[in-house]
């Protein structure tokens, strides 16, 4: 009754969609018997992923550093075995030394004859082991929007692309909902909207450590955001007081909670004050706290800071100091709420979390800029998939990158333009690690009088990629592994019905 009396307040336009919604949602009403949660890292400004995971096979790489070893600044990593100099600039190839070579399960063939060979960035070692010895990682090559499958001919004639495309904003919000800048609902809200009646409350489905993300946003879920020390207080203290009175303490959530009309902004606003107050609270006694060996480091005097905590902190390679890492504290939090789950009041069974680093637009000054943030994504997800195997959920809990898009293979002199297509990265138990998935482009080299690649038949104007594997089958395949159905992901990805049957589901997952 109460889906009946939704979709007559909807209105006639919106009835298809919300018929849709509410029937998947009561598909999706079954409880479920585990533990799952999915975590959005979104690399916001466009990550340069070429120099993230790269080919090193002989051809592959002469293109790579003919193209990215130009004046003033090369941004060309240098090859695998390649000593570090430790008198060269900081954050300078030389100084980073060679790139860390991964072999994929799967082999296949390098551009000019034998077998492909792949690396890492030299500062992500610790994700060379978790590739290649602990099998929890997994590549997905060449990822972005797209509408349909498309081939260069197709680009460059009447093939359908995404909208806006090299925009920021638009191409985050395509990458997170399929619509350009303006777009309300992210496929992470969506997968919140299916799963959320499997939850004890609602509220605890969709969650955000890095603020506002429209990549949680439902139709009829909303997200629940918390700060890097957890739950935003709203009211009163631990001990149920303000000014230490528990008397202005009820006052207060009397007024902020309550109308003294029928206003639809006062309506709402006091609908999330009263949210926020009894979320907050909840959450009060079932986080443990930041220092709990679990998590974090029990300082030896004072209180605990998180920015002084060892293990939320990576070597700065610009400074060669130790640095407070913000995404390892953002995957903190996760790591609490993810523990919490079970605890009275809350009981989870299937969670969507989104943090965030920023940074990544690397028009200039790439070396060191790229350098620092690759150090950074490094510790924080060996960091967060350390502490998931700690509490025994690294198999319950599934981490992929996101971004705007990938960046030009062309060097603008010291960095790079917006691109496309983007290698990405699925950390977890469940993953079927130490592999490539999708089809790794052919990196050309430039015609001689532009900078197009006729040589490739993967890579647009200034060698930027073009998608071969799409964000709804990635995030198809991670909807299978967290419980929706196929016809289910039909719904949560709009473009997925244009991709073949057998195509959707990449295979990355268990």
């Amino acid at each position: 009754m109460r889906q009946a009396g939704a979709l007559s307040a909807a209105g006639a336009a919106a009835a298809p969609l919300a018929l849709n919604m509410a029937a998947v949602g009561s598909a999706a009403a079954q409880s479920a018997a585990d533990y799952k949660a999915l975590v959005c890292i979104f690399l916001f400004g466009g990550n340069d992923s070429l120099n993230m995971i790269l080919p090193t096979d002989a051809t592959s790489f002469a293109n790579y550093t003919a193209v990215r070893n130009q004046a003033p600044d090369s941004i060309a990593l240098l090859a695998p075995g390649t000593a570090v100099n430790a008198g060269a600039l900081v954050g300078s190839p030389a100084r980073l030394g060679g790139v860390l070579a991964i072999t994929p399960a799967t082999a296949r063939n390098a551009p000019g004859g034998g077998t492909q060979t792949f690396a890492l960035h030299p500062l992500m070692g610790s994700l060379q082991t978790m590739f290649g010895t602990d099998k929890r990682l997994a590549i997905v090559a060449n990822a972005g929007p797209l509408v349909e499958p498309l081939t260069k001919a197709q680009y460059s004639g009447n093939g359908r692309k995404p909208a806006s495309l090299f925009s920021h904003n638009d191409q985050q919000n395509t990458w997170m909902s399929f619509k350009p800048e303006g777009a309300t609902v992210g496929w992470g809200g969506r997968l919140g909207d299916l799963v959320a009646s499997q939850n004890g409350r609602a509220i605890f489905t969709s969650i955000s450590a890095a603020g506002n993300a429209m990549w949680l946003s439902g139709q009829t879920i909303q997200q629940y955001q918390v700060s890097s020390n957890g739950a935003i207080r709203m009211g009163s203290d631990a001990n149920g007081r303000i000014f230490n009175s528990t008397d202005v303490a009820a006052a207060m959530q009397r007024i902020v909670s309550g109308t003294r009309g029928g206003h639809v902004f006062e309506t709402d606003l006091a609908a999330v004050s009263a949210r926020s107050i009894d979320a907050e609270t909840t959450l009060r006694t079932a986080l443990k706290a930041p220092s709990d060996p679990l998590f974090g480091t029990a300082p030896a005097s004072g209180a605990y800071n998180a920015n002084n905590d060892p293990k939320l902190q990576y070597d700065n390679p610009l400074t060669g100091a130790k640095a407070a890492n913000g995404l390892a504290q953002q995957l903190q939090v996760v790591a609490r709420m993810i523990d919490a789950s079970s605890a009275a009041g809350v009981g989870a069974k299937r969670q969507v979390f989104f943090v965030s680093l920023g940074g990544f637009d690397s028009h200039d000054n790439e070396n060191r800029n790229n350098a620092d943030l690759m150090a950074r994504l490094a510790q924080a997800m060996k960091y967060f998939d350390a502490t998931l195997g700690a509490m025994g959920a690294q198999s319950k809990v599934t981490t992929f990158t996101a971004s705007d898009f990938g960046r030009t293979f062309t060097s603008n002199g010291d960095g790079t333009d917006h691109g496309w297509g983007a290698h990405h990265f699925v950390m977890g138990g469940a993953v079927k690690g130490g592999d490539i998935y999708g089809a790794f482009p052919v990196l050309g080299t430039k015609n001689a009088n532009n900078n197009n690649f006729d040589s490739s038949p993967d890579q647009i104007g200034n060698g930027s990629l073009l998608p071969t594997t799409s964000v709804d089958q990635l995030g198809a395949t991670l909807a299978k592994w967290f419980g929706v159905s196929d016809s289910d992901a039909l719904t949560v990805f709009p473009n997925l019905a244009n991709f073949s049957a057998g195509s959707r589901n990449l295979g990355f997952m268990t």
